[in-house]
């Protein structure tokens, strides 16, 4: 996410962080540098100019050439500066309704249908709520079966009606239906169209004036760049929308269409598309994605992933084990399980202080649990609860069993011994015989 611009960023920033002599000259060449960056990025000149100029305003209003800190200071305008341009406070989204009405909008191929899972998805574990998927796009013939597929995956009703042509019909069925079957949530999704189609612009404006939503969302995919933001603007002039939906941000994107999109048409970003998997969808923090951008990483968004697929059952009964001494390759297995139901490896890499940096140019496999799995389930249910058994021709018939080397079974081995002791430390209160093995653990 934002590879691209946060590296030109921090090289444009990088004068400035050094401990040499900050001057007028070199403020303002980076700043040059900042537009050249958010410019490459796609975001549009106006924005990026007006952008610097404020920045260069605050940088010389407060001193910075004076203080002792000069590229502290200077990086944290820039945040302040990042976070104002995308919204600045973080918006949340409006279902105080019974039922709320939420009409999805935007162009073809933005990725709608598969939101609208992703928010009902949301909603429903989050926020404790009943949605009903609601299938308007009666132009594109598997629109309604990817909606039955989606409302499938995450155990949600979908209402459709394949006999009836009118979008705006089978709308108002769709709520009588929600409020038949007690659903608190109706979520809309409409076909997607082109800005300069007059007679598709008007459907989805018939459609907004019959149903009334409480939100209307404009759906774009992050990848389009500078055009995301023209059309977002021709769909606000038609329905004057509540909020954006940014999807495909874990592609190879730009980042244009997130920093600039909020000043063009004053209408916040509310979520943002972070993978394939319906649980990817994330509430949009302007502040942690500035941070994000500027390789601070974002540790409260990653604390917030984990306790969310945090088990205290499961670790009660973890603790246990450890306590005496039975903590098992089954227990790590499971430990596994929870980090992957955070989301993208890389991703969760990216909210790391300084580690996305240093990721930029690794490839971080989904998968790349995929062998430690496959060496476990080759034990027996016997080595997996007592792991002092594997011995060298155990090992060798795991190995086997699991396409993997003898190696990589022994430096599986090596991380369990290390991840039991760190645990038994952790909760005896070895802190600072912890921290010494951290240091000790291989890179």
């Amino acid at each position: 996410m934002f590879n691209s611009l946060s590296e030109k960023l921090d090289k444009a920033l990088h004068v400035l962080k050094g401990h040499g002599r900050i001057s007028e000259i070199n403020v303002a060449e980076t700043l040059k540098e900042v537009r050249r960056a958010l410019l490459d990025a796609d975001v549009n000149y106006k924005i990026a100019k007006e952008f610097t100029n404020r920045v260069k305003e605050k940088a010389l209003g407060q001193n910075v050439l004076t203080t002792l800190q000069p590229g502290q200071l200077m990086v944290k305008i820039v945040k302040d500066e990042l976070t104002a341009l995308m919204g600045g406070d973080v918006e949340g989204i409006n279902v105080a309704a019974t039922p709320s009405v939420i009409l999805m909008s935007g162009l073809q191929g933005s990725g709608k249908t598969t939101f609208s899972g992703k928010l009902a998805n949301y909603l429903k574990t989050k926020k404790s709520k009943k949605p009903l998927l609601v299938a308007c796009d009666v132009y594109r013939p598997a629109a309604i079966d990817q909606l039955h597929i989606v409302g499938e995956q995450i155990g949600a009703e979908v209402y459709s009606d394949r006999e009836n042509n009118d979008p705006v019909a089978i709308a108002k069925a769709g709520i009588a239906e929600a409020k038949s079957k007690g659903c608190n949530i109706v979520i809309i999704d409409t076909a997607g169209r082109l800005a300069v189609d007059d007679a598709m612009m008007t459907e989805i404006a018939n459609i907004h004036k019959a149903v009334q939503p409480q939100e209307t969302l404009f759906v774009v995919d992050a990848m389009t760049g500078q055009d995301a933001v023209n059309t977002a603007k021709a769909f606000n002039d038609i329905l004057n929308f509540d909020g954006v939906i940014l999807t495909k941000l874990d592609g190879d994107t730009r980042g244009g269409a997130a920093i600039s999109i909020k000043s063009v048409v004053n209408k916040p970003i509310k979520f943002i598309g972070t993978g394939e998997k319906m649980e990817a969808i994330d509430v949009f923090y302007p502040a942690r994605m500035a941070e994000r951008i500027l390789g601070m990483g974002d540790v409260v968004s990653l604390v917030e992933r984990a306790q969310e697929q945090f088990d205290e059952q499961e670790a009660r009964k973890i603790q246990k084990k450890i306590a005496k001494n039975q903590f098992g390759f089954d227990d790590f297995l499971s430990q596994i399980q929870q980090v992957k139901k955070m989301g993208n490896m890389k991703d969760l890499m990216g909210m790391i202080p300084g580690v996305g940096k240093m990721m930029k140019d690794v490839d971080v496999d989904d998968d790349a649990f995929k062998h430690i799995e496959a060496i476990i389930h080759s034990m027996t249910p016997e080595e997996r609860s007592k792991p002092a058994l594997l011995n060298a021709s155990r090992k060798k018939r795991i190995g086997a069993g699991s396409g993997t080397s003898i190696q990589q079974v022994n430096q599986l081995m090596k991380q369990f011994n290390q991840m039991s002791k760190m645990m038994k430390m952790m909760q005896g209160g070895g802190g600072k015989k912890m921290m010494q093995m951290m240091k000790n653990m291989p890179r």
